[in-house]
């Protein structure tokens, strides 16, 4: 099983800004715990390569990738740190070509059929629609998916577990990214315990929309 198909399988990745680097192995505890074994570390907090590099060396099986990644620089300390996929607001050519150049699936960011046709253009087909809910949540990604029958999403932004499942009833929803598990007062207070049961609360609407 491939990168991508992965992530569908999990059907939604924990967007995570973890300040508190001690806190790597227990997050990733929680997660697994949870049945969501999958994380999108973002480069928004300091020392996010390291948290990367933690959560696979203490569990091999997560999936775990660097969000927010803006710049080459950021991408590689992300993937020397042992990221498995990366993930940006948007799509910066620089980035995808070095992702491509070391093997490493990246989701860019797009929001209108401009930017998906630029995506196309480097050879994608997997995409970050962002930030999903601001810019017409379902029903826009639905109008967009008639014209580029071929593109699979990634929406982010906004995603709870409210919405979550009209996201995953489009066809052309691979995965939904969200914060609402992992959101900072949850780990600031390092209650692993409700990341764990709000990740069960995920998991399991993945399981009734897609494999009941």
């Amino acid at each position: 099983m491939d990168i991508m198909e992965a992530l569908s399988v999990c059907g939604i990745i924990p967007v995570i800004k973890l300040r508190e680097v001690s806190l790597s192995e227990a997050l990733a505890d929680a997660l697994v715990i949870g049945e969501v074994p999958c994380a999108e570390v973002t480069f928004r907090a300091a020392g996010a390569d390291e948290v990367i590099r933690r959560m696979r060396m203490h569990n091999p099986s997560l999936l775990v990738g660097a969000g927010t990644v803006l710049k080459v620089e950021q991408a590689k300390a992300a993937v020397d740190a042992g990221a498995q996929f990366l993930v940006s607001p948007g799509t910066n050519p620089r980035v995808v070509a070095y992702a491509m150049e070391r093997g490493v699936p990246i989701l860019p960011g797009v929001m209108t059929p401009t930017e998906i046709e630029a995506a196309l253009d480097l050879g994608l087909s997997t995409l970050k629609f962002f930030p999903a809910e601001q810019a017409g949540g379902p029903a826009m990604l639905k109008a967009l998916s008639a014209p580029y029958g071929g593109v699979r999403f990634v929406p982010t932004g906004g995603i709870s577990l409210s919405n979550l499942a009209d996201y995953l009833k489009l066809p052309c929803v691979a995965a939904c990214g969200g914060s609402f598990m992992v959101t900072a007062d949850l780990l600031a207070d390092a209650d692993f315990s409700r990341i764990s049961e709000l990740c069960r609360a995920a998991a399991a609407i993945v399981r009734d929309v897609r494999y009941a």
